[in-house]
């Protein structure tokens, strides 16, 4: 399951070594929403281990799956994730089984724990506060995999995580990807880093300041719906084009089904991308930057 990550560029390599060339694929869904960047990433682990990039295409994008839908995804419920990456996975499947006669086995870099935790991750874990990057929540994500494709399938389909379950140290895949294998990480885990250095942006050093370097996944070229109110600050701080967008993109799908919706929701109700921007500019955005999101990311986070 090949997506523009470091966990799996790196587990992607682990299966050549220990499979061989002729009994791997690697898979991308791609939303057409990718930043251009993770697939110039793409392309070069794949030359890196040998092996062609099987892209499936559903041909849509998330804002059309929206339309379509005539549902908005949120920070709850991703029907882009499903139509573009969940359906087009289990099609392909059931065709490698149908076709050529082979019973595949899902493998994700889904890691026991982030070499970019945030400084006051261990302030979460004493008052009970799941980080989304921290160790309880990706085995979580894992076992939540594991019983999806165990379940909804026709048939089951078995997974594997080597970061969690075979290998035994914590590996810096990001540090072996660019320091080992000589390949530049995708842009959206350094935006932090570059926006500070290259635009002298206050927001962006005041991030790295605080150990966050860029985005924690780099699906969707930061237009993740399932991305929180810290997801969307940063997204604002460090790439504002990025964030009208969807800012954009949210209001074409209320004006046009004349529906009171939106990514975000605040005191359980409707919080559109518009009001939180405007919010931030009166309050400031770093009042916004270093707050936890709750929010839990759907599978084309999984990097």
């Amino acid at each position: 399951m090949f997506s523009g990550g470091a966990g799996s560029a790196y587990v992607s390599y682990y299966m050549v070594q220990a499979y061989g060339k002729e009994n791997c694929k690697l898979f991308f869904t791609n939303t057409l929403w990718e930043d251009e960047d993770n697939l110039r990433f793409m392309d070069e682990v794949a030359e890196y281990v040998g092996l062609e990039i099987t892209e499936i295409l559903d041909g849509r994008t998330p804002e059309e799956v929206f339309f379509d839908m005539k549902y908005l995804g949120n920070s709850r419920l991703a029907k882009c994730s499903e139509e573009l990456k969940v359906r087009q996975t289990l099609i392909y499947l059931e065709e490698l089984r149908d076709v050529e006669k082979v019973e595949p086995i899902l493998y994700f870099g889904i890691a026991p724990h982030e070499k970019h935790r945030r400084d006051d991750s261990h302030i979460k874990r004493l008052k009970n506060i799941v980080e989304e990057n921290s160790s309880d929540m990706n085995i979580r994500k894992a076992a939540g995999i594991r019983s999806f494709y165990a379940h909804f399938p026709l048939e089951p389909i078995e997974t594997r995580f080597p970061l969690i379950e075979t290998l035994r140290e914590d590996i810096d895949a990001k540090g072996i990807i660019k320091y080992e294998w000589g390949i530049e990480l995708p842009r959206m885990y350094t935006a932090a880093v570059e926006a500070a250095k290259l635009e002298d942006n206050i927001l962006a050093q005041k991030l790295v300041a605080k150990g966050i370097n860029g985005f924690s996944h780099a699906n969707c070229g930061g237009r993740c719906v399932r991305g929180g109110f810290q997801h969307y600050a940063t997204l604002y701080a460090i790439w504002p084009d990025q964030y009208k967008e969807q800012e954009d993109m949210e209001n074409r799908f209320r004006e046009h089904f004349k529906k009171d919706v939106s990514i975000l929701k605040k005191n359980g109700g409707p919080y559109t991308l518009k009001q939180y921007r405007e919010d931030m500019e009166l309050h400031g955005v770093e009042k916004y930057l270093f707050q936890p999101d709750d929010t839990i990311p759907c599978v084309c986070s999984f990097s």
